[in-house]
């Protein structure tokens, strides 16, 4: 979604599909919670996929094995599950309804038991296991209609057609059509659909799997043409390993479609195996979020393929099967070999991980346990020419990313925290996808931390891309280019600039750009972009880490910071516009690093390479309250108001200050007050004050007649200046006092910035040219405020914030 289109999702016109785990409706609360999800972030004819309950699908499991072993205990746990259900109806309806649905709960209850009386098939099996959806389903669109959310329930396999397997795939030509059916029946209603479950041709209940519902959820949506799914779940979405087990785990903000296939078919919680296949064939768009902390972030996954250089993730089982198959000497190992790749193909049976071993003619195929004994059926069913033995008692830990087999540090690292495991054997993926060792029963937990700290501890590549080389970009480029050796050096780290651009045209070489030949080649190498194409060509990069240096003073730009959050880039910003937009905007970025996980600093914004941001965020962070700041913060208006002195017009030192480098690219932003205002604004929301553009009275200096002005014809016509500012200077000197340019903001949100006359022996007018003065009054600065002076423009100073910032961004991320 582009950054402009920041619109609430109940007010789009598009059909979105929710889907909520057993976790996020595991209690009363839980379901509240939904509800409340459901209201800010889904429209009234919106589709929610549900699964069941908490673990009730556990504890149908554990009732229908109990049948055969224990009617007792069978009794007690189906009577323990009807009061769980009960409670949660207790505890959310409300009325006649809260009646109805223990009156349904109960019949089900009483067919569930009589149906138990006898033996049950496999179908009936299904059928049973099928029930938590259905309560939760019921639960949830009564809650929904309760809380005037009108929804209605519909059983998937109403419309889901699908016959039973080891991976059972929907029949998507003949759902499809019955699907339509059930829309146009329910409109201007939310559609609370079960998830988990399809019905075969003669009317039995097909289950897709363990955490099939994330399948139904995407089946569906893509049935239903919708633009979104968002799998709602206890996580935030996709993590560099298990946040439970590697504490510094990194939210993953971006995923690409064959990183997160290949991170499913290794059976990682996150995803089920199946999830993407109706993304990738679709125009869907997938979001994984938390639905305990909606705004912690997410995870999206890109429809597009990766081309990176090494692991991502870092992902474990701790109980996989072997399926090990030993071939007669008397038969050609490679025919058995093709014969069993074509009946795993054929029967979409692929196992996590394998080995096939000529000189001992055995192959091994793991397995999850959900699986494995279906696959060995499957296999001995198939008459292939083998010995086949089913092993357990295994583990598996992987390192998945794109282009993983290929980077020699990543393989390097994932190889040596094995050397001292009990190995059975390790496999690289064919699409260099991901490296899975299957081991004899060891910690995984342990081993996943390790494995994390080697591979991602070791050296970051991190891509630089710059936007803008003018003035300040391009002494950035310089300043870069010298210190680039002792950047890496200072962080362990490898810093390439990947991208520069200006207003028209982009020059991307993921190989690196040599700093020091930007300006002599830029307008050979580069090529056009238009709005947000120059994000679209850094898709694919293979760095580590993105981080974007805006010099600009861009507006448009700016209103892709939220874009640049999402995509998981880095963000350092000279460019004003974003930081002292309106609020509304202003916290929309904020919050988009924040969820992400990425950092947006933004200190060349105010006083140049001083450390005023910094510094005002510290005494904040640090328990002070600020109650006034207040001083000069413009080096241009600095510089033109301490040489002006008469000798000299204003307009030709304008002028001389324009050629210096020492304006904004258009000098009517420093003069209109524009500038200063800006800072202001950003000073005063990093001091705490929630403030408002439209709040700071602003004085310019621009004439109106010059205010429209292409900047050309405003320099031409710039001495249109000097008469007003003559008659301010021709007061100050009545006064005996000096011209200064000042920002005053007090604790009570009172803002000016304008023309004081002050006196020649006040602080604020006794600087050197170019120089800001911050003075920031708190409760522990109230008697003698704290004073933050130095050159406050300029493109060195500039450029030296900017790769400050660079600095701090690098400390952060080790």
């Amino acid at each position: 979604m582009s950054a402009v289109e920041v619109v609430s999702p109940q007010q789009s016109q598009s059909r979105q599909l929710h889907k909520f785990g057993g976790s996020s409706l595991a209690d009363p609360d839980c379901f509240r919670r939904v509800t409340r999800i459901l209201a800010q972030y889904s429209g009234e004819t919106d589709i929610i996929v549900v699964s069941a309950a908490g673990k009730t699908t556990n504890r149908l499991i554990e009732w229908l094995d109990l049948l055969s072993k224990d009617g007792r205990l069978a009794h007690e746990t189906l009577q323990t599950l009807r009061k769980y259900q009960q409670d949660l109806i207790e505890n959310l309806i409300e009325g006649e309804q809260k009646q109805l649905l223990v009156d349904a709960l109960y019949e089900d209850f009483s067919v569930l038991a009589q149906t138990a009386e006898n033996p049950l098939t496999d179908a009936q099996r299904a059928w049973a296991q099928g029930f938590g959806e259905v309560w939760s389903a019921r639960l949830l669109s009564a809650l929904l209609t309760q809380l005037e959310l009108p929804a209605v329930k519909l059983d998937s396999r109403s419309f889901l057609r699908a016959e039973r397997g080891a991976q059972p795939e929907v029949d998507r030509a003949s759902s499809w059509p019955l699907l339509k059916e059930q829309l146009i029946q329910h409109t201007k209603r939310r559609i609370v659909i079960t998830g988990f479950m399809a019905r075969n041709t003669e009317g039995d209940t097909v289950l897709l799997g363990r955490n099939g519902s994330d399948y139904s959820a995407t089946i569906v949506g893509a049935l239903a043409d919708v633009s979104r799914v968002t799998i709602w779940s206890d996580v935030a979405g996709v993590y560099s390993a298990d946040p439970r087990i590697v504490g510094d785990a990194c939210l993953l903000p971006l995923l690409r479609l064959d990183e997160a296939a290949e991170l499913a078919r290794l059976a990682a919680p996150v995803l089920h195996t199946r999830t993407l296949q109706p993304v990738a064939q679709s125009c869907i768009d997938l979001n994984l979020r938390c639905s305990y902390d909606p705004e912690s972030g997410s995870t999206r996954i890109e429809r597009v393929l990766a081309s990176g250089r090494g692991a991502k993730i870092i992902t474990s089982l701790s109980d996989v099967c072997l399926l090990e198959l030993d071939v007669p000497r008397s038969h050609d190992f490679e025919t058995a070999h093709r014969e069993i790749e074509r009946l795993l193909t054929r029967n979409q049976i692929q196992p996590l991980a394998s080995s096939f071993s000529a000189d001992q003619h055995r192959i091994q195929l793991t397995y999850t346990g959900e699986v494995v004994n279906s696959v060995l059926e499957q296999l001995q069913n198939a008459c292939i020419p083998a010995d086949i033995r089913l092993r357990e008692g295994y583990s598996m830990v992987a390192a998945v990313g794109a282009g993983v087999t290929a980077n020699p540090v990543h393989c390097h690292g994932f190889y040596q925290q094995l050397r001292s495991q009990p190995i059975e054997f390790i496999c690289e993926s064919g699409c260099g996808l991901s490296i899975a060792a299957i081991l004899r029963k060891v910690n995984t937990s342990a081993l996943v931390s390790d494995i994390h700290r080697a591979l991602f501890q070791a050296q970051r590549r991190i891509g630089l891309v710059l936007l803008g080389k003018g003035n300040i970009g391009s002494r950035w480029l310089n300043l870069f280019a010298e210190q680039k050796v002792a950047l890496e050096k200072r962080h362990g780290m490898s810093f390439e600039l990947i991208s520069v651009q200006d207003s028209d045209n982009q020059w991307v070489d993921f190989d690196g750009i040599d700093a020091n030949t930007v300006m002599t080649r830029f307008d050979e190498v580069a090529k056009p972009y238009e709005g947000s194409d120059w994000l679209t060509a850094l898709l694919n990069h293979p760095y580590d880490d993105i981080v974007v240096l805006d010099v600009t003073a861009s507006a448009p730009l700016s209103l892709q910071y939220t874009d640049l959050a999402e995509h998981g880039y880095h963000l350092i910003s000279a460019n004003k516009v974003a930081g002292s937009a309106s609020g509304e905007l202003y916290h929309q970025v904020q919050d988009a690093f924040a969820k992400t996980g990425r950092f947006w600093l933004y200190n060349a914004t105010v006083g140049a390479g001083l450390p005023v941001n910094h510094t005002v965020r510290d005494l904040r962070e640090s328990g002070d309250q600020i109650i006034a700041l207040s001083g000069i913060f413009s080096g241009t208006l600095s510089w033109l108001f301490q040489q002006f002195n008469g000798e000299i017009k204003f307009s030709e030192l304008l002028e001389q200050a324009w050629q210096q480098g020492l304006t904004e690219p258009d000098p009517r932003e420093d003069l209109s007050g524009a500038d200063v205002m800006r800072k202001l604004v950003i000073l005063a929301r990093e001091s705490g004050l929630d403030i408002e553009p439209e709040q700071v009275e602003v004085q310019s200096l621009v004439p109106e007649s010059l205010s429209a002005l292409s900047l050309d014809a405003f320099l031409d016509n710039s001495s249109q200046l000097d008469e007003a500012l003559e008659d301010w200077l021709e007061q100050a000197k009545k006064e005996q006092g000096v011209l200064r340019y000042v920002a005053r903001l007090s604790r009570d949100g009172k803002a000016r910035v304008g023309i004081e006359v002050l006196p020649e022996e006040h602080p604020l007018a006794n600087l050197l040219p170019c120089d800001n003065i911050f003075a920031i009054e708190s409760q522990w600065y109230r008697e003698n405020p704290l004073v933050i002076r130095g050159p406050g423009a300029g493109r060195d100073v500039t450029a030296g914030a900017l790769l400050s910032d660079l600095n701090r961004i690098a400390s952060l991320l080790k």
